[in-house]
């Protein structure tokens, strides 16, 4: 497959179509002139680029910087001095005008590919990766290649693989990743929906064969990213605009107006641990080992299921990919081979000591909902333990969280070490005071540790054994963001080995 060519004609017309244009004066410009690109980055600007002007952000000095390298027109919702001579595109919604101008750039690449799309409060990464699992292995059967996908922990297209800077990239990286997969063979993606793609229009233009709802719960609720919950729910909800099929948990809150907003889709599947009449329906679950088993039941078979992850919630996600894989055709026993030896890179890691007495979960939960959802689990799975909980909140964003996960620990964890969790421009200690009110009216306080590292071995060495630690929020991330950017740290699953190590050795 090659990228189009196209003349601004066509971009011009699509905008048009849209009724995205904010000036219906014809526009003077060679509408004939073949766009060799189009950028939103002033430093990677060729020849012949449309360029597009966004984000709050934006400076006139970057347009000068496009055009200096050779873009010969922008987009923008509004005109610019430093633009000339150059001819202005003014649009009403650019957010939009990106996502269906990416699209057409790249040839509309999700036509040619099977996507799967998730979203939800919690689960959307586990999610993704044990349905991924589950593609991979039924295409290996057909001497097919791997799939892709796009998650918060990874980015792999085919082509380029690299750690994730955004859970749903911004539209000319999705549209770009998309593409690849298509020149790679990577006819599967399955991929991660976030809420502010949802809702900015990152995702305009793509082609959903399934959009997967897994739960809605209380996050991203700040001045920069959602003013309130239901414009969070709204933003949601989006999803099965652009969907065929749909798969919905009807175990979620506000399952009824998510069913009715997935009726726009040609076909609803539904997945459930409560509703027998769901059409995928676990049943019988319990702990076994370090895993959960359950009975699964879809249109297509019944059997008995084991799912290698601890964590009693992470059969919702588990439900969730064979719903899917049950629209896609993939047989029972690969479902079942596939939750068998499910793992997630920094969701739900376990460790434990020597002598058994201590287990400590690593899980990137970093939310109220998704911390609730863990302690929870780590209770009933580990009844009669200490149980410990390790977090911190981000610091400029998700500002209910701290509510959230701080009430969440409140509730549940019998000792709790507030720690640093990407504290941006704010100061550890202020971030930690904020969590300490929602602690009080459960009479527990949270001992401020900002240097996570101590904080890690001190949660593993001073714990009353026997004890299961929670270390929260990181997984396996390897960057804190401070003041000045992203800074390198180590992964809370390496601190637990390390601390483990030397409680073995402390005998």
């Amino acid at each position: 497959m090659e990228r189009p060519n196209l003349p601004l004609g066509d971009y011009y017309q699509l905008l048009i179509k849209h009724h995205l244009l904010a000036d219906s004066t014809p526009l003077r410009a060679d509408l004939g002139r073949r766009v060799a690109l189009v950028s939103c980055d002033s430093q990677k600007v060729v020849p012949d680029t449309l360029f597009l002007c966004k984000g709050k952000a934006f400076k006139g000095a970057y347009l000068a910087q496009a055009l200096e390298r050779g873009a010969f027109a922008y987009v923008s919702e509004q005109p610019y001095p430093e633009g000339g001579a150059a001819p202005c595109i003014q649009v009403t919604d650019i957010r939009a005008a990106m996502g269906l101008l990416a699209d057409l750039a790249y040839g509309h690449p999700s036509g040619q590919l099977t996507i799967t799309g998730i979203t939800g409060t919690k689960g959307k990464t586990t999610a993704a990766y044990y349905l991924k699992s589950m593609l991979d292995a039924w295409l290996a059967t057909q001497g097919h290649r791997e799939s892709a996908i796009l998650s918060t922990i990874v980015t792999d297209d085919g082509v380029e693989r690299r750690p994730a800077k955004l859970t749903t990239p911004e539209p000319l990286d999705l549209q770009r990743h998309l593409f690849h997969a298509v020149c790679s063979g990577a006819d599967y993606v399955t991929m991660e929906c976030s809420s502010q793609a949802l809702k900015y229009g990152r995702v305009r233009g793509v082609d959903l064969s399934c959009a997967v709802f897994l739960n809605i719960g209380e996050d991203h609720i700040s001045p920069n990213e959602h003013p309130d919950w239901a414009d969070y729910f709204a933003s949601k909800l989006l999803i099965f605009r652009q969907a065929k099929t749909a798969c919905v948990n009807l175990d979620c809150d506000h399952a009824g107006e998510v069913r009715s907003a997935a009726a726009s889709c040609g076909r609803v599947v539904t997945f459930s641990q409560n509703d027998p009449a769901a059409d995928v329906y676990a049943s019988h679950i319990h702990k076994e080992g370090n895993g959960i088993a359950f009975h699964l039941r879809t249109p297509s078979y019944e059997r008995d299921m084991v799912l290698g992850m601890p964590g009693l919630f992470n059969v919702e996600n588990a439900l969730a990919a064979a719903a899917v894989a049950e629209v896609y055709g993939i047989p029972g026993e690969i479902v079942a081979q596939c939750l068998a030896k499910a793992a997630v890179p920094g969701r739900m890691e376990h460790y434990s000591s020597e002598d058994g007495q201590v287990s400590v979960i690593v899980d990137y939960a970093h939310n109220g909902m998704s911390l609730e959802a863990l302690l929870r689990s780590a209770r009933a799975e580990y009844p009669g333990r200490e149980l410990t909980v390790l977090f911190g909140c981000t610091g400029g964003k998700g500002l209910d969280r701290r509510e959230g996960m701080g009430t969440a620990a409140g509730r549940w964890a019998d000792r709790i070490l507030l720690t640093e969790d990407d504290p941006g421009p704010e100061e550890v200690a202020d971030i930690c005071a904020d969590i300490q009110g929602y602690l009080n009216p459960f009479h527990k306080v949270g001992d401020v540790i900002p240097d996570r590292p101590e904080a890690v071995f001190r949660a593993v060495l001073e714990c009353h054994a026997p004890a299961v630690v929670v270390l929260a929020g990181k997984g396996c991330e390897m960057e804190q963001k401070r003041k000045h950017g992203p800074e390198p740290c180590v992964p809370d699953g390496l601190l637990a080995q390390k601390a483990l190590a030397e409680y073995n050795r402390r005998g």
